[in-house]
């Protein structure tokens, strides 16, 4: 949870300036203006970001913390791969965001509902045989620990 949060601050940073690229190519003057083309943007953008570093094997949050994405065989992601895997894990937000939008709800009770989501969906991943989240069993990717090994205990092996 804490490399999520990093990542988040992170791609603050990468999301203010690919908004402030898009305001400033498309002219835009008020924030709700060009609004869905600008949410179609900033997911492309997303999608090169995570696509790029998976491919790659780590975002600049998963080497902090030490955890690499691997494909089944412990192979790096094909860049297909990364695009699915990224397309997939949209599973955190999308059924809460699209019932919100069906169902008209206000700011407060789609921030419970996303919240609640994410919570079962996180508490779901208990239940997978291999203790992953769904998005990585379905794009058949899984996370893995990328700590080096102690130099003693190379000796020892």
């Amino acid at each position: 949870m804490a490399c999520w949060l990093y990542e988040g601050v992170l791609l603050f940073g990468v999301l203010f300036i690919a908004g402030y690229l898009f305001s400033a190519l498309t002219q835009t003057r008020h924030a709700l203006d060009n609004r869905h083309l600008q949410q179609a943007f900033l997911f492309v953008v997303l999608g090169i970001y995570f696509t790029w570093f998976w491919h790659k094997g780590q975002t600049l949050a998963m080497k902090t913390w030490h955890i690499r994405v691997v494909d089944q065989q412990g192979r790096p992601l094909t860049q297909a791969r990364a695009l699915l895997r990224y397309v997939l894990s949209w599973l955190w937000f999308l059924p809460p965001l699209a019932l919100r939008e069906a169902l008209a709800l206000s700011v407060q009770e789609a921030i419970v509902l996303l919240g609640g989501w994410i919570a079962v969906w996180a508490v779901l991943a208990r239940f997978h045989p291999d203790r992953q989240f769904w998005h990585d069993a379905w794009a058949k990717t899984r996370l893995v620990d990328s700590r080096p090994i102690p130099p003693a205990a190379c000796k020892q092996a």
